[in-house]
This record gives C-alpha cells, sequence and structure tokens, in this order.
C-alpha cells in the first residue's frame, strides 16, 4: 500500500490528499512535520513534505506526485491525454506554484502568525503576486475551470495555492487577487463545495491545534 508522509495542514499534502480521493486511491497516511532527522531524510531527501513511498521507492514533490498517482491509476484523470492540452495543464501548475504560492509563502509568517517579515520582501511578494495573477488570468479559462470543462491537477493546485496566497495580499497588501483573475472566485467557491474538498478541510482543522503548537516551538525556537 502507498504511504504518504505529511500533515493535514500543509496545502501540498493536502493537494495529494483529494487527488488520491478523487481517484479512490487508497493509502496509509504517516503524520509527518518536515524535518532534518537522519530517519525522515532517508525517505525524503530534503526533508520536506508531502513524500509518497511506493512498492518502487519514494516519490517527492508534489506536481510530480500528482503526475505519478495520474499514471497509475486512469479513473478521474488529473491530466488531459492529447499532448498539447496536457502540456497546458503543466504550465497552469507550474505557473500557480512558482508565481503565486512560493511568493505567498515568503510572507505567512506574518499574515498567519505574527511574525514580522522586512519591508524589501514584502514589497518583492507583493509585486510577484500581481504580476502572477494576471499572469494567471491571461493563462487560463475558468470555463468554469482553470483549464476547460473538466477539473485537473491546476485546479488542485490553484485550490491550496490560492487559499493562502489570497489571505496574504489582502491582509499585508489590501490586495484581492481574485478581482485580478475573473472567474477564480467562483471556481474556488465551485471546488470548496465538493465533499472531498469539505472532509480535508475538517481534517485541518482537526490538526489545527497540535500543528499550532508545533510551530510556536519552531518559531520560539530561532
Amino acid at each position: 500500500m502507498l504511504k504518504l508522509y505529511g500533515f493535514d495542514v500543509s496545502n501540498y499534502y493536502n493537494m495529494i490528499k483529494l487527488a488520491m480521493a478523487l481517484k479512490g486511491i487508497d493509502y496509509e497516511a504517516v503524520m509527518t512535520y518536515p524535518n532534518q532527522t537522519p530517519e525522515y531524510l532517508a525517505i525524503s531527501p530534503t526533508g520536506k513534505v508531502p513524500a509518497l513511498q511506493t512498492d518502487q521507492g519514494v516519490l517527492v514533490e508534489t506536481n510530480v506526485i500528482l503526475e505519478y498517482l495520474d499514471e497509475i491509476s486512469p479513473q478521474a484523470p488529473l491530466y488531459p491525454t492529447e499532448p498539447f492540452a496536457k502540456a497546458k495543464v503543466k504550465e497552469l501548475v507550474k505557473l500557480i506554484e512558482l508565481y503565486i504560492e512560493l511568493p505567498a509563502r515568503r510572507c505567512h509568517t506574518e499574515a498567519f502568525w505574527g511574525v514580522p517579515v522586512d519591508d524589501i520582501t514584502k514589497k518583492e511578494v507583493k509585486r510577484a503576486l500581481f504580476n502572477g495573477v494576471q499572469a494567471l488570468a491571461r493563462a487560463a479559462d475558468f470555463s468554469p475551470y482553470i483549464a476547460g470543462d473538466t477539473l485537473t491537477a491546476a485546479d488542485i493546485m490553484l485550490l491550496y495555492s490560492m487559499d493562502l496566497a489570497a489571505p496574504v495580499a489582502k491582509k499585508l497588501f489590501d490586495v484581492d487577487l481574485y478581482e485580478h483573475a475573473p472567474g477564480s472566485k467562483a471556481l474556488m467557491t465551485k471546488l470548496k463545495e465538493m465533499p472531498e474538498v469539505q472532509q480535508i478541510e475538517t481534517d485541518k482543522r482537526a490538526a489545527a491545534p497540535a500543528f499550532n503548537a508545533y510551530l510556536k516551538k519552531a518559531l520560539g525556537s530561532k
């Protein structure tokens, strides 16, 4: 059986959870926070989550795992079969990750936990998010899903990226990312109504107290 290492508050971990839920894939969840212990580095070379242990070895990096799951479980496909359409979904996944999720992550500590970020970083993040969401608006269809009429891996990446990036932009910069990508807010609402997404949100809320305690200890040790 597949083993999925991670924790229920992690947006990248939840991307994999949603993909598995949609595909009906059974797996063993191994609750793991990112760490640099020799034991976990033997599983995940970066010490990050998620990591997926298969019979053939371990895979890391969320987009790689999503593509692997689509190969081994063709039901509820996350990528089109036609080469160009598949490449466009991969393009959207990478665009959202690099230009929305990752810039916003640089300001998570201030937006969500009150640990200040320097002004230079915030200026860079504000510019990056503004440019990123405008690029998304140009690249996406939102008809109703990000790549057309079918849910894909790009929608999963959008859901668990914008859900964090939008509050960062609003709280720190008073910028509504959804306004700059027409159709994105309606899509987020549609995705959050899915029963699989609602179950993951329930799991996330239940795991939040333990994660907050872990994070408080980690931030306090710096």
